[in-house]
Formats: C-alpha cells, sequence, structure tokens
C-alpha cells in the first residue's frame, strides 16, 4: 500500500502533486492509510493534504445559503437531499458523486450529526476530507455542500451545567468550520419548555440559544463566506410543529440576531417522524404517516413571511419510496437521510453473513447494557447496529472489494430513485448559478 508522501513535495505549506495521473490511481490506498493512521498530527496532516490537494483541482467546500435565499424568493420545484453516510463512507461519497454525475445532480449534501461523529468514529475533517477525496476520484468538480447536521444542545446536560453544555457545542461548531463544514444545523428544540404560559415563552431558550450559537458562527466563519445556518422547533419524534411555534421562534430569533449578520437559512419541523423509523419486535419498521399539510403550510409560511428557503424534514429515509414525491410538492427545501443507507449496507445480500454476525455479536457484546427489558433481540440490534461502523471501521474499509463494489450498486439505484423523486435531476447549473465557492486554504505540515 502506498502512502501519500510518494506522490506530493510540500512548497510553502501547499502540497504539490508531483504525478496527477499515478496521484489518483492510488487515491483509495492514500485515502485508507489516512483514515487508519493512528497517530493524531499525522492524521490530521494527511487529512488536510487531500482536502487541500481536491481544492486545487475545483472541489471548493462551500455554503448553499445563498442557494437558499434564492430558494425563499423562488421555490425551484425540488427539495434538496442532505445524505448522512455512517459506514463505508469512502465508497458511499464515490458513489453518490458518479451518480450525481450522471443525473446532473448539483444540489446535494454531505452530513453527519453530534451523536453520528461519536459513535461512527468520524471526527469532522475526516469526513470532510473524505468526501472531497471521493469527489476528486470520480472526477466531480464544482462547490461540494458538508453540514453539521443535529449539533444538538442535550436537556441532560444542558440541566447539569448550560454553561457547558454550550460551551461544548460551540467547541464542536469551531471544529467543524475548521474543517469546512460550512453549513451547521443548530438544534436547541430540546430546550423547549411546553410548562411555560406563552408559545413564545415554550420557545425562548430554543430561539435565545439558537441566536447565540448562529452569532458565534458569524463571528469564526471564514471572512467571505456566510455559512449556512438552520434552525429547530420540534424534537424529532416528539408533537407536530404548529405556526404558532414557527412564528413564535423565528420572531424571537430575528429579534435577538437583528443587527448581528445573516440569520438562518431554514428550519426543521416535526411533522410525524422519528429517527431510524419504528422498529417492531420482528425487526421490521412500522408503517409512518407523515402530515405532509402540516409541512407545507409551514413552509409556505416560513417562506412567504421570513424569507427563508422552506422548512426541513428529518427522519424520512425509512419512508415508503411512494413518499418521497410529495417533498417537492410540499414546498419542503430540504430533507435529511441516513438509516436506509444504513439499512441497504446492513441487509444487503451482498454482504458476508459471517461479517454481518461478526458485528452483530460486537453490539451484543459492546452495548448490551443498552438493551431494554421490553425489547427484542431483532429491535435491539436494529436499533443499535448503527454504533458497529466506527469501532470495526478498517474491517469494514477492508471488506473484500468485490463485496462493496456490489453493496454500492444497490446504494446507486437508491440515490438514483431519490434524485428523482426529490426532483433535483438537472440542478447543477441552478446552483451553480447562485453559489459562488470560496477558496479558503489551509497550510499542510507534513
Amino acid at each position: 500500500m502506498k502512502a501519500l508522501a510518494e506522490f506530493i513535495e510540500t512548497r510553502h505549506g501547499e502540497p504539490v502533486v508531483k504525478n496527477q495521473r499515478e496521484f489518483i490511481n492510488n487515491l483509495d490506498d492514500i485515502v485508507f492509510g489516512a483514515v487508519m493512521e493512528p497517530d493524531k498530527e499525522k492524521k490530521t496532516a494527511l487529512l488536510t493534504a487531500i482536502k487541500e490537494i481536491a481544492k486545487r483541482e475545483g472541489i471548493i467546500p462551500s455554503s448553499i445559503h445563498d442557494f437558499y435565499v434564492r430558494m425563499g424568493k423562488d421555490y425551484p420545484g425540488f427539495t434538496v437531499p442532505a445524505m448522512n453516510i455512517r459506514g463505508l463512507t469512502y465508497d458511499v461519497a464515490k458513489t453518490i458523486f458518479r451518480k450525481a454525475q450522471a443525473m446532473d445532480v448539483g444540489a446535494m449534501i454531505f452530513e453527519i450529526a453530534r451523536s453520528e461523529i461519536g459513535y461512527t468514529g468520524q471526527r469532522p475533517l475526516e469526513y470532510s476530507a473524505v468526501v472531497m477525496a471521493a469527489a476528486l476520484k470520480t472526477g466531480y468538480k464544482g462547490p461540494v455542500f458538508i453540514q453539521g447536521d443535529h449539533f444538538q444542545l442535550t436537556l441532560k446536560g444542558y440541566k447539569k451545567d448550560a454553561a457547558g453544555e454550550v460551551n461544548y457545542i460551540k467547541g464542536l461548531i469551531k471544529e467543524a468550520v475548521e474543517a469546512e463544514f460550512y453549513n451547521i444545523d443548530i438544534d436547541a428544540s430540546t430546550l423547549v419548555d411546553l410548562d411555560q404560559p406563552t408559545v413564545k415563552e415554550q420557545q425562548r431558550p430554543n430561539f435565545s440559544r439558537t441566536a447565540e450559537l448562529c452569532d458565534y458562527i458569524r463571528q469564526i466563519q471564514p471572512g467571505e463566506v456566510a455559512v449556512s445556518v438552520g434552525g429547530e422547533i420540534g424534537e424529532i419524534g416528539g408533537k407536530n410543529s404548529t405556526p404558532d411555534e414557527l412564528r413564535a421562534f423565528l420572531d424571537g430569533f430575528n429579534e435577538m440576531n437583528r443587527g448581528k449578520g445573516e440569520g438562518l437559512s431554514k428550519l426543521s419541523v416535526q411533522t410525524g417522524t422519528s429517527h431510524g423509523g419504528v422498529v417492531l419486535p420482528d425487526g421490521t419498521l412500522a408503517k409512518v404517516k407523515i402530515d405532509f399539510d402540516t409541512l407545507k403550510v409551514l413552509s409556505d409560511i416560513a417562506r412567504k413571511e421570513y424569507g427563508l428557503s422552506g422548512c426541513v424534514q428529518h427522519g424520512a429515509s425509512t419512508l415508503p419510496e411512494s413518499a418521497f414525491d410529495m417533498f417537492p410538492t410540499t414546498g419542503t427545501s430540504e430533507v435529511h437521510l441516513a438509516t436506509g443507507f444504513q439499512n441497504i449496507i446492513y441487509d444487503s445480500r451482498h454482504l458476508p453473513e459471517s461479517f454481518r454476525q461478526q458485528v452483530y455479536d460486537f453490539i451484543k457484546k459492546e452495548y448490551a447494557g443498552e438493551k431494554k427489558e421490553t425489547e427484542t433481540e431483532e429491535q435491539f440490534i436494529y436499533k443499535t447496529r448503527k454504533k458497529g461502523f466506527g469501532p470495526l471501521k478498517e474491517k469494514w474499509w477492508g471488506l473484500d472489494a468485490g463485496v462493496r463494489e456490489k453493496i454500492m450498486q444497490e446504494l446507486e439505484d437508491k440515490f438514483g430513485l431519490l434524485f428523482e423523486k426529490l426532483k433535483v435531476v438537472g440542478s447543477r447549473n441552478l446552483v451553480e448559478k447562485s453559489v459562488k465557492p470560496v477558496l479558503v486554504k489551509k497550510e499542510v505540515k507534513l
């Protein structure tokens, strides 16, 4: 396996590729070596170098903010897919870029949530570098949207130490922005206090902390970059959001953000879904009925009264395929997709049964304490198997290339279907007209 140092030299803190063809031919091994590098400083240097090389080839981490401003004025008739990649990230990202090029898709987001960063073992720099390497390998050029999903203030942590919890999220935001995540979704909906007498007072902890964190983002973002910032009014899995809650949150946020720069570009709401879906005792998923009427009403208000791109739907990847046609119809600006991709990987007939059982045995041993008495083993495995990606990352990435290729074909079919139903086919030109990528150079220290 060849290492990055064989293909580049550093000049004035910038990596220069000696032989582009040889570098691209060996990129899979180079990325594997960087991701699996045990030394933290070396890993940081390797990942930064990969990212800088990709940027020199016209692959630029970007904010979708300006496009969403345009969407707020004139909805283009499509919903942007935001895709969380938990495992086999390099292979999955290559699959997405290949399908996007074949279908002329530019409106798409790669994202990872606060919780996923932990259990998948993917810090922001690793995630962004791997995504950009995938673009480089497949020949994709232009703006790439990388997003911090659900940068969430946990209620438990907040009650114990409010300042500490807020500072943790600020630290995560700083790490993400440094890694060129120029799209950040703040989730303080966990702090909504329904015991308060008015809707505005119920939403006050949410909009005040969201405004504080948005202001922090504006302070640390690179000079010419306007990070796309999203808020959230209803915790996913809870009761459906209402127009009164949306207006109370946005009015409160705008009051606090006045004079402090750009505000929010989108707003996440709850319309009946839950993250990962609801799993039945036999391990299958319960059918979920999403409230598309509510989603349309809220998106219309967000766009027409507040100039936002619209509303965001979370927890959608496990919905039936027939549901995805409805998102553009209801004016939804963005939809978040995660567990459905994970399910395709785990449930693929091409994944060796012996390997699947190896992962499940690991989960049953390491996370036994998380199993509830009321859960069947099938429910426990379904709920917990997302945690099999991080600790076993090297084993996943080391699966036979033929096996991974067949699994990727299944995923490619899924991405193609989603791109069609969300109507982002042919969106690349429209996005590139609105988004002017800003090149932010990072020093490489190999």
